[in-house]
């Protein structure tokens, strides 16, 4: 049991190292390999930061959350690794409430691409995207599943898989 805090303690001390060290680094600006060229370059990272958020997201949940423990949940500690991110590659993440309550009102859908991200999403898609004002979105689906259940839709009537959504956004380079 020590452990599982240990390393959750462990987690918080690095997460809380890189904002330091970014906050600390001279903003240069973007590095010009950091932004995509293309929307095919834009949206092959965004598929991989996504999946690479969701395994993190679950794993972490499984391995290192405990209810009963009054730890910080995993998808609050993950969005200080987006933090870092966005410092230094310019991406911007956010979760979206697709299916179930949102954990917070910064998850509930303002925008229309949000909003139709979540019609998208709900709908059984895995992704939705958008291409415009120098940017590439892309709203991808994220597995709510029974453990996530009890807090993300408390009054269930079945513990069938829900969905989130992580919305992922790119600067796209000028032209493409």
């Amino acid at each position: 049991m020590k452990w599982i805090v240990t390393a959750i303690c462990v987690v918080g001390v690095i997460a809380r190292l890189v904002m330091a060290l970014d906050v600390m680094a001279v903003d240069e600006g973007t590095p010009r390999e950091s932004i995509p060229s293309s929307v095919e370059e834009a949206r092959a990272r965004a598929i991989l930061l996504h999946d690479t958020m969701e395994t993190m997201l679950h794993e972490v949940h499984r391995e290192y959350y405990r209810e009963d423990e009054n730890l910080m949940l995993p998808a609050a500690a993950i969005k200080s690794v987006f933090r870092g991110l966005g410092k230094r590659h310019h991406v911007r993440f956010r979760w979206l409430a697709v299916e179930g309550q949102p954990m917070n009102i910064e998850h509930e859908a303002s925008t229309e691409f949000e909003k139709e991200a979540v019609r998208v999403l709900s709908g059984g898609e895995a992704a939705y995207e958008r291409v415009g004002d120098g940017e590439y979105q892309r709203a991808g689906r994220i597995t709510l599943t029974s453990e996530c259940l009890k807090c993300h839709v408390p009054n269930r009537k079945s513990t069938e898989d829900r969905a989130a959504g992580l919305i992922i956004s790119l600067p796209l380079e000028k032209g493409s």
